[in-house]
Parts: structure tokens; sequence; C-alpha cells
């Protein structure tokens, strides 16, 4: 053999000539994407049918919310959410029964964390109702119902085909650079904290002493 020692036998199997891949060889590593035009042709038309099959509702479905994604990573994003929570339904004044039938998507379990992320919501169902019309479910005037579009305003009617139905706005998350004001050097974001924390913990020993205090007056 020609080698010293007890080593393991040559038998590489490597599909090279002159240190490159030769076409006759590594055709089995080539990964061929002939159809792509095929595909994004199939795609559009499969949108189009899509679309004539819910006409004249919208193209994507259901409206939903717009939403922070959970962690820190991404949590400064916005994308659009499973569902509207009851909370926001009930400042917009939408009864939850009557929001499954006219295309608006509930979420019984997701929660509101803050006001901002609320009052988005409902501005975004404000601005749906404002824009919505109830097509009549029978023909004949005994066919509408209250609540339904008059038939002189459905003529002509265009079919929404964005993907989000209202599209979702995108914050600038740039900040320009500005001098620090008198008011932000005083506060003291620890503090601020560190109070609240405090009063949430003693909290209910406060309102147990005011209730024997309020009970020792009536005495």
């Amino acid at each position: 053999m020609g080698h010293a020692g007890n080593n393991v036998i040559p038998n590489v199997h490597f599909r090279k000539v002159n240190g490159c891949q030769t076409g006759r060889h590594n055709r089995v590593f080539m990964r061929t994407w002939l159809d792509q035009a095929g595909r994004k042709k199939r795609r559009a038309n499969n949108r189009k049918a899509k679309a004539a099959k819910l006409f004249p509702r919208p193209a994507a479905g259901n409206l939903r919310p717009v939403v922070h994604p959970p962690t820190q990573r991404y949590n400064m994003k916005l994308r659009l959410g499973k569902g509207f929570t009851l909370a926001e339904l009930k400042e917009a004044k939408i009864p939850k029964k009557q929001a499954k039938t006219i295309g608006i998507a509930v979420d019984h379990r997701r929660r509101n964390r803050c006001t901002e992320s609320l009052q988005a919501n409902v501005q975004r169902l404000k601005l749906y109702m404002s824009k919505l019309l109830i097509f009549p479910k029978k023909s004949g005037k005994k066919g509408v119902k209250k609540g339904d579009t008059p038939r002189s305003e459905l003529q002509n009617v265009a079919q929404n085909t964005l993907r989000e139905i209202i599209p979702v706005p995108k914050p600038d998350l740039r900040i320009k650079a500005r001098a620090i004001t008198t008011d932000e050097k005083e506060k003291s974001a620890y503090k601020t904290l560190k109070k609240a924390r405090t009063d949430k913990k003693y909290l209910g020993a406060k309102l147990k002493k005011a209730k024997a205090a309020s009970g020792k007056a009536e005495e």
C-alpha cells in the first residue's frame, strides 16, 4: 500500500476535478427553480378566486386588531392579532355577538395591558364601522332589516382586497435628539417606580387601618 503505520485506508468520495465541481458530477447538489413564474401565477389566480368567492366581503376575511408582539426583542413592532378584546368592543359600542356577524374577529382570551393599545384598536373599530356596508340577506322590502345599508348605496360597490383590510400603521421608531428639559432632570424613574411598588405593598394595610379608624369614629 505504501502507507506507514496502522492508519485508516483512504476512501474519499469528493466529486471534484482539479479543485472544482464539474457539471457531470455535481448535478446531485443542484436545485432548480424552473416553476417559479408558474407558481407566482397560480398564487395570483388563487387569490382572485378566493376574492370572487368572498365578494362583496373583504378578501382578507375578518378585521383583526393591531397588537405588539411579545418579548423585548419584537415589542416595538406592530402586527395583526387574533381578535379584538371584549373591552375594545364595549368601548366601541359593538355587541360581541353582532361583531362576529359583521366580519370582526373576537378573542375573549386577550387582555388590554395599556390604555394606548385599547384606544388604538377602538379607533380601528370605529373606522371600520364608518365604512361598513351591510347587504340585505333577502331581496324585496321584507328582506331589509334594521341596520342594513340602503340599496341605493350598494350600487357598484368595490371589494376591499387589502391584506389587512385597514393598513397597520408604521410607527416612527427614530426620535430626534433634543435638549433635556428641567422637568425631566428633576424627575427620577427609579423613585417613581419605587414609590409605586411601596404603595402597592402597603395598600391592604392602609385600607385596613382606615376601615378600623372609621369604625372607631362611628362608635
